[in-house]
């Protein structure tokens, strides 16, 4: 166990030549480096910052939720079957009519009581509104005072006007208070993330997000324990700074206020744009690839420490690419519904009582009768007044072009 243990904390790995972790174990009085044992403070206050979130969700989040109109609800759960369980959990969660015929004749059910089934099964996995918006509300709550916070703390520090500062004298920079608090918080709460993961809903995205927690709390840990804390204290808030707004607009989308939603997810767009691909490289890259270099020199985790860094930054690209995609989609989608919301056609009976309602505009064809039930274009065919309406869904459209 000791070799393991020598083996990991190899000082030629962690720290600059020419330095050795007795240099950093017995500092001047009232001086503190940091230690990799402080870092265990982050466990138990990850389950202080969990119980606070259940409390915070419970008396907070969930009566905001009802004041929106979003209520929990009882969802249908789909009835025990073993059968259909082991072929939901082990095969497929969507079967196709092949699957669906072979196990309506196993079970000797109709089609659609297994379709139903399968339904309400998929349904029973999924988060209702209410679930999600109280998790984005706890998320939205705890960025936006992390980040007011940190962007406070390093407003006072000179390594946010002068990047060099965060190298000047490495690795015999002093642990403040602040900046120790900053960085157990930011521990902490991705602790807790990974800790929730197992007791939340699951979700398709389970591994992704877990992946995800495990790389942000490696990093965190390991840019403290070698002290590269005040360059990380810039990369936490950079990332920091956009999170809230995108956790606003999943809130004003739970709620259904979907052109708040458009608009402070364009804004989450362009901040994130403005922090992931301008100010990271231009401000924290350069400082922790040339400044360092010139004032410290590399060494072996050096190397690692900015390789990591680099591939964020190319998560950071292919993010922005994906944020692009959808604020595009959201634009489009505001301007189409606008089209679509002029040309709308109502039909209705002689008594003048509504039957049917179909969306004419002409930036889309109108939609095929397949789409509506016989039984409801029986009772609108009956009649001669409405006959002729729906007769005019049939038309090409006036705009199609014409063959010769």
């Amino acid at each position: 166990m000791a070799a393991l243990s020598a083996w990991f904390w190899n000082e030629r790995f962690w720290l600059p030549h020419n330095v050795t972790w007795a240099d950093l174990a017995d500092p001047a009085p009232g001086v503190e480096y940091p230690k990799a044992g402080h870092l265990f403070t982050a466990l138990p206050l990850a389950l202080v910052i969990f119980t606070v979130r259940m409390l915070f969700e419970r008396f907070i989040a969930a009566p905001c939720a009802r004041s929106l109109l979003i209520h929990p609800g009882v969802r249908r759960r789909a009835q025990p079957n073993v059968v259909l369980e082991k072929v939901f959990t082990s095969i497929t969660k969507n079967p196709d009519f092949r699957h669906l015929g072979g196990l309506s004749k196993q079970l000797d059910w109709e089609v659609r009581q297994v379709q139903r089934w399968f339904r309400h099964r998929r349904n029973q996995d999924k988060p209702s509104t209410h679930t999600k918006f109280c998790e984005s509300m706890w998320r939205f709550t705890f960025y936006l005072c992390i980040f007011t916070y940190g962007f406070q703390f390093l407003w006072q520090s000179p390594w946010m006007w002068d990047t060099k500062h965060c190298w000047y004298g490495y690795p015999y920079q002093v642990m403040t208070p602040g900046l120790y608090h900053y960085y157990v918080m930011e521990l902490a709460f991705y602790w807790s993330l990974m800790f929730s993961q197992f007791t939340d809903i699951q979700r398709k995205d389970f591994l992704i997000m877990f992946i995800h927690h495990l790389a942000t709390v490696g990093l965190i840990s390991f840019s403290y324990v070698n002290n590269m804390a005040r360059v990380g204290s810039l990369v936490l808030c950079v990332h920091d700074s956009s999170d809230f707004l995108l956790e606003a607009a999943k809130l004003a989308n739970y709620a259904k206020y979907q052109h708040l939603c458009d608009s402070l997810f364009i804004v989450f767009g362009v901040a994130f744009f403005i922090t992931r691909l301008v100010i990271f490289p231009i401000w924290v890259l350069n400082s922790t690839m040339f400044e360092s270099w010139a004032i410290v020199g590399p060494f072996p985790s050096w190397w690692l420490f900015n390789l990591l860094l680099l591939v964020l930054q190319v998560l950071h690209i292919y993010w922005s690419y994906l944020i692009a995609r959808i604020a595009m989609k959201a634009m489009s989608r505001g301007k189409v519904g606008q089209a679509n919301a002029v040309c709308l056609l109502s039909l209705r009976d002689e008594r003048g009582r509504p039957r049917l309602s179909l969306c004419l505009c002409p930036m889309s064809p109108p939609p095929p009768l397949s789409r509506f039930p016989p039984s409801a274009l029986s009772r609108l065919t009956a009649s001669p007044s409405l006959s002729l309406a729906v007769s005019l869904c049939s038309l090409p459209r006036t705009d199609a072009p014409h063959k010769s």
